[in-house]
């Protein structure tokens, strides 16, 4: 049981590295990089999303969730913070029981 245990322990040590590069989807490399307050953000590529809320606040959360969600699916989850991102912009649209917010800003991975 102890030899197997150490055994568990050394391949997490030896493995943990590469589980922290294998969310990365290597797609980052095809946009032109550059630094912004020490993180690493996409130079001119913007990603954006779009939500419905009875408030702002609702709406705006679940636009920032799509943009996260579709960021992450292509470039891994290192980039789909939204909190991190370069340039984002929030805008709303009064819309029928409630509002439409739209999100865009460009990934960092910070």
């Amino acid at each position: 049981m102890r030899k197997a245990l150490g055994a568990l322990v050394l391949a997490t040590i030896a493995l943990g590295p590469l589980a922290a590069a294998a969310d990365e989807t290597g797609l980052a490399s095809s946009h032109d990089l550059v630094k912004v307050g020490g993180r690493l953000c996409f130079a001119d590529h913007w990603h954006s999303g779009a939500g419905d809320g009875r408030t702002k606040d609702a709406a705006r959360a679940v636009a920032i969730r799509n943009w996260a969600d579709f960021v992450d699916l292509e470039y891994g989850s290192s980039w789909a913070r939204f909190s991190v991102a370069a340039g984002a912009r929030t805008t709303y649209t009064k819309a029928e029981g409630g509002w439409s917010a739209s999100v865009e800003a460009r990934p960092c991975r910070g």
